[in-house]
């Protein structure tokens, strides 16, 4: 099953695809959005060509679990991702996976935090599932 994953942020949101089949997953892109306002046509674009079964987005909660304050936004973000693709969404907990993309891109020498965590969230979901 293809898998595409969203790192929401109000800025920029990281992209990452991954594949049951394979259990792998990798970095894609990065939306950058605009004038806060989320890059709808980017982020169908990328549904459109990988043709995902399911979409996961991280779920940002506190560390204690409870809902952060962007969870607000990232619910309509959610919301509106569901209904524009009428494909399946899951949310995954997200905590520490920016922490640990920085980390892991240190190692990489790259600059493509936000696509890293969202490849995390497939790979979190992977050993999950």
């Amino acid at each position: 099953m293809q898998i595409v994953s969203f790192d929401f942020g109000i800025k920029k949101i990281g992209v990452a695809v991954g594949q049951t089949k394979t259990r792998t997953s990798s970095p894609l892109e990065i939306v950058f959005n605009k004038n806060n306002k989320i890059n709808w046509n980017s982020i169908q674009s990328i549904v459109e060509e990988w043709r995902p079964e399911l979409i996961l987005v991280g779920k940002p909660l506190n560390m204690d679990g409870t809902d952060s304050d962007m969870m607000k936004k990232v619910d309509i973000f959610f919301k509106k991702l569901k209904k524009i693709t009428n494909i399946p969404c899951e949310y995954i907990d997200e905590r520490l996976t920016s922490f640990e993309a920085r980390q892991n891109l240190i190692e990489l020498k790259t600059d493509l935090v936000d696509a890293q965590a969202a490849k995390i969230l497939i790979d979190n979901w992977l050993s999950e599932n």
